[in-house]
């Protein structure tokens, strides 16, 4: 896997499902890549049909493999409510260097399907760093040194 930054654009999300009986939904999203977390803000207001337009990065590590969403419902007075959620492959990303804002279905604990978010995807790859190299040194070695002191 390489080593870099994924750029995580978060636009907005279309059909959520309701958690709030009287009021409409403020949802948020919670992004995962492996133990790193980020949070976007709260849409307050906006409902099943919410727009962000944000940016998140992530180091990206040797074995990062996809990237997991939670869309969470801001409440004031309980706990917030479980609205539903995506995983995005990222061998994709990693092939094409970029992929643009593109929706992706939003389902439930029972896989039902709760909506969809769009989401664009970018990725840096890291430098490559010169390792050390035994054979750098080796080939040294035939032009001097002690081996070829005549002492």
């Amino acid at each position: 896997m390489p080593l870099g930054t994924l750029e995580v654009l978060l636009v907005e999300a279309k059909g959520l499902k309701n958690t709030d009986f009287l009021s409409k939904i403020d949802p948020y999203v919670v992004f995962t890549v492996k133990t790193q977390e980020k949070k976007s803000n709260v849409a307050k207001g906006q409902g099943n049909e919410a727009e962000w337009n944000e940016s998140f990065l992530f180091t990206v590590s040797e074995d990062v493999s996809e990237l997991r969403l939670k869309i969470m419902d801001k409440d004031t007075f309980t706990a917030d409510d479980f609205v539903g959620e995506a995983t995005i492959p990222l061998e994709p990303l990693f092939t094409e260097g970029s992929l643009p804002p593109t929706m992706y279905n939003v389902v439930n604990k029972d896989r039902d399907y709760h909506g969809e978010i769009k989401i664009g995807l970018t990725f840096t790859p890291e430098p490559e760093r010169n390792s050390f190299r035994s054979r750098d040194y080796a080939a040294e070695e035939n032009y001097g040194g002690w081996k070829e002191s005549s002492f």
